[in-house]
């Protein structure tokens, strides 16, 4: 087939007409790839747009990531690696037009699929549905992001050509007025020079979709013919079309504690060349992954389990671009299938800067948890981060109580995420939500007296919200509900809110630390480029480069090193801080050239 037109800036119709998509009335195939905005340095945008035009690919797909634009109600955020417009203006001026998926609700393994935690603090609110308390601001959030990205849309001369109603309804529920009021939202928000679509596995596509709309449907290109017996279902629902994979799963994300995904090519070529031939529309999920920067990671569970499966920093997917965006063989051998089966020839892959290696370094300096703490809040029971208007982070829970000496036996409603307890600074356990731990008996010191009077100090980490099925309507973090003491009540709580925005800014000194601490050291970079930082010799906590939160560490992996971005360094001293909760001194760390995930 001959090359379909690039975006040209002007105004032009994309519709859908003869079962097909088209173009200015002519019949339009997408071909697109997913990568996210925020999981990308805003510096390495257009690289990767490049690589996706590289690789054959027409079209770019995104999510708009509610959480990030809103931190706080009616406070709105557009800029640097938010700047989601600027974004798409450049997958324009690459030749690349866009599939938009506004949400609100995203999944995409991402901290609370999308959703900004306040949303959570009044506890009466049904997220992600019809109650008012939800789709008011849900509704005062599209009509803003309307602001920013209709004026992008084809019609307007932008390359925005589809864009997506809410996301995966189906396997949610089956409330099509909730739909609805979704649709109108985007309407009202000016979304009206683009085509409007639902997405949903083809399963389910009659409880998500919406009859006077397109369907896209999602499924898992790991499993031979799938892409057949998926599109069959697609055509017993939807016989007239258009014919649209809407996320075609090109390769899977990993779970801490889990083991690194491999996944097969060979398979998922079969299953994208044979969608190619039929002539069908197919948007590969991911084209490249990315980081899940800063607290970004979400969570995966199901109804049925309820089990709690926390996502690693890495969203690498053992996609066709590796995480720092360099072309893997999955690239190479997609490249090939689409070339062979449009007959266009893509454009030459880009080179890209080898990573750098970063000698080992000392973090000679130090500063406890204990020491950087802010005023508390005093309540007479646990408050969750929602509760006190915190999203991300850690929260300590401090009282002072008399026990008798020799077993002290604690119960909670299950910490949410992870909760490490201390007896008068000392640690006497942990708590792990993804093993369903909820009790723990520590040693109480022995005293001379009857009862001794015990600091408990409950340091709980948020270690990413639910970002799929109903389970997301009950994600509060931190101690909910109540704490008891060898099974009595308790009362009378400080709270201590630890969001670590700014950790560069602590009283560091050159004193030894264990425990929670936070740790800070210097490395020399000549000529900035990307690299890898070894965390294996640290426990559980976060990093910090030049002020940029570059995610979790966990020694249960599989991941064993975090990326950091060439454009985050600086030539001469750039600064680290690394807060772990297990914390040692004389521990390094070093730069490497390849990414340890887990293989």
């Amino acid at each position: 087939m001959a090359a379909q037109p690039l975006p040209d800036g002007k105004p032009h119709t994309f519709a859908v007409g003869g079962g097909e998509f088209t173009l200015d009335g002519k019949p339009f195939r997408i071909i697109s790839g997913e990568m996210h905005y925020p999981r990308i340095p805003r510096e390495y945008w257009r690289a990767r747009l490049r690589m996706a035009r590289a690789m054959g690919l027409n079209a770019i797909t995104t999510y708009v990531f509610w959480n990030e634009h809103e931190p706080t109600p009616g406070t709105y955020d557009f800029t640097g690696n938010n700047d989601v417009a600027e974004f798409i203006r450049e997958a324009q001026q690459e030749g690349l037009y866009v599939v938009l998926r506004p949400g609100p609700y995203v999944c995409a393994e991402w901290e609370f699929g999308g959703y900004p935690a306040w949303l959570l603090k009044d506890p009466t609110t049904v997220i992600r549905s019809s109650d008012p308390r939800f789709m008011a601001p849900a509704t005062r959030w599209i009509k803003r992001l309307g602001q920013e990205l209709a004026p992008l849309q084809i019609g307007n001369g932008g390359p925005i050509v589809l864009v997506q109603v809410e996301n995966e309804y189906g396997s949610f529920g089956d409330d099509h007025e909730y739909m609805e009021a979704n649709k109108r939202a985007l309407i009202d928000a000016g979304f009206t020079k683009a085509q409007l679509y639902t997405a949903d596995g083809p399963n389910v596509i009659a409880k998500g979709s919406l009859p006077e709309l397109p369907v896209g449907i999602n499924f898992d290109g790991n499993h031979p013919n799938e892409a057949q017996k998926a599109f069959a279902t697609l055509k017993q629902a939807r016989p007239d079309g258009p014919m649209f994979n809407s996320e075609f799963w090109a390769g899977w994300f990993d779970h801490w504690g889990g083991e690194h995904a491999h996944t097969s090519t060979a398979t998922q070529v079969a299953n994208l060349d044979w969608m190619l031939r039929q002539g069908y529309s197919v948007s590969i999920y991911m084209f490249h992954g990315g980081t899940s920067f800063g607290w970004m990671n979400g969570a995966n569970s199901s109804d049925r389990k309820k089990e709690y499966e926390p996502d690693v920093t890495s969203y690498d997917y053992d996609s066709a671009l590796d995480e720092s965006g360099r072309p893997t063989p999955k690239f190479f051998a997609f490249r090939d299938a689409i070339a062979r089966d449009t007959g266009v020839t893509p454009p030459p892959v880009p080179e890209v800067a080898p990573p750098i290696a970063i000698a080992p370094f000392k973090l000679a300096e130090s500063v406890p948890l204990w020491s950087t703490l802010p005023q508390p809040i005093e309540s007479s029971s646990p408050l969750t981060m929602e509760d006190i208007g915190q999203s991300y982070g850690y929260i300590l829970y401090r009282k002072r109580v008399l026990v008798p000496g020799g077993p002290v036996k604690l119960t909670f409603d299950v910490p949410h995420d992870y909760a490490a307890l201390f007896a008068n600074g000392a640690l006497a356990g942990t708590l792990d939500r993804r093993l369903g731990q909820s009790a723990l008996t520590i040693q109480a010191p022995v005293a001379p007296h009857t009862a001794e009077s015990l600091r408990l100090d409950i340091l709980v980490e948020n270690t990413g919200r639910i970002n799929f099925s109903q389970q997301i309507r009950g994600e509060r973090q931190g101690l909910s509900r109540f704490v008891t003491i060898n099974e009595e009540s308790t009362a009378g709580w400080q709270i201590y809110s630890l969001p670590m925005l700014h950790p560069e800014s602590l009283p560091f000194s050159n004193a030894a630390c264990t425990g929670p601490c936070f740790y800070r050291g210097t490395f020399i970079v000549d000529q900035p480029g990307d690299t890898f930082l070894d965390t294996s010799q640290f426990g559980k906590g976060q990093l910090w480069v030049n002020g940029h939160n570059l995610g979790r560490f966990w020694n249960i992996g599989p991941q064993k090193t975090l990326y950091l971005p060439g454009p985050w360094l600086k030539q001469g001293a750039n600064e680290v801080v690394v807060f772990d909760l297990s914390g040692a001194p004389d521990r390094t760390l070093e730069g490497l050239t390849k990414p340890n995930l887990g293989d």
